[in-house]
């Protein structure tokens, strides 16, 4: 996770060999406990959608690498700045995309993504995240290099699981698709899996996007790869 010390700029420390295994390991073991010290802020875009789940599922993949995060709700402006990670998740897009605006939260999103902070964005979220939603009524943020289909595997009836291979994991992801929209073009963004044909899941430098509902499902590999693998690549 993108772990920090409040209102203290990050530095790299080198221990010098000159020190000696001894005190090169004493060393790495006072900043071991410096790190796990350290708490990490994300943010769940809370105008809608899946904001427990979500913070479940991140506290789940923080824990699984002895990290501890702080997850707050973002309703208004002037909490993304403060944030280390964001999660947009599911609802409805033009709802969603209508409140960003409102709440001038949308520019904000667009400043953490621009310093190379990780979003993971989830069905609905994926919609507010793309180039082009295909819909006039849904402002999109931009981050995302691919068009989007609002429901193109159906409503809510059409609601279904699938298990996917997905870049990055090891073994399929079990996916939970409510209302799910398709990804239709994609340009610089990667394909991260895809069901019949058609993707599903995408990376664009630092955003996740996902037509499906990680956080449905007990799996936090999603946020894992969202997250910890975005650090791990920076």
């Amino acid at each position: 996770m993108w772990a920090r010390l409040k209102d203290v700029s990050p530095v790299w420390i080198d221990v010098p060999e000159s020190l000696g295994a001894a005190s090169r390991k004493r060393a790495f073991f006072v900043l071991g406990l410096l790190h796990r010290d350290m708490t990490s802020t994300a943010g769940v875009i809370a105008v809608q959608g899946d904001v427990s789940e979500h913070a479940s599922a991140l506290k789940a993949a923080a824990n699984a690498h002895d990290e501890t995060v702080e997850v707050v709700e973002i309703r208004e402006s002037g909490i993304v700045p403060e944030c280390d990670v964001l999660l947009l998740p599911g609802g409805e897009s033009t709802t969603i995309s209508r409140l960003l605006r409102e709440e001038a939260i949308a520019p904000e999103i667009r400043d953490h993504v621009a310093a190379g902070k990780p979003v993971l964005a989830t069905c609905a979220g994926l919609i507010v995240a793309a180039r082009d939603a295909g819909d006039d009524r849904v402002e999109t943020l931009d981050l995302l290099d691919v068009t989007v289909e609002r429901n193109a595997f159906g409503r809510q009836k059409d609601s279904f699981e699938a298990s996917l291979d997905v870049v990055g994991l090891d073994e399929p992801f079990p996916a939970v698709f409510i209302r799910a929209p398709a990804i239709g073009e994609v340009g610089d963004a990667e394909v991260l899996s895809s069901i019949d044909g058609r993707p599903v899941a995408v990376r664009d430098g630092p955003v996740v996007g996902t037509a499906f509902h990680p956080e449905l499902t007990g799996d936090h590999r999603i946020h894992d790869l969202a997250f910890f693998d975005a650090r791990n690549n920076r």
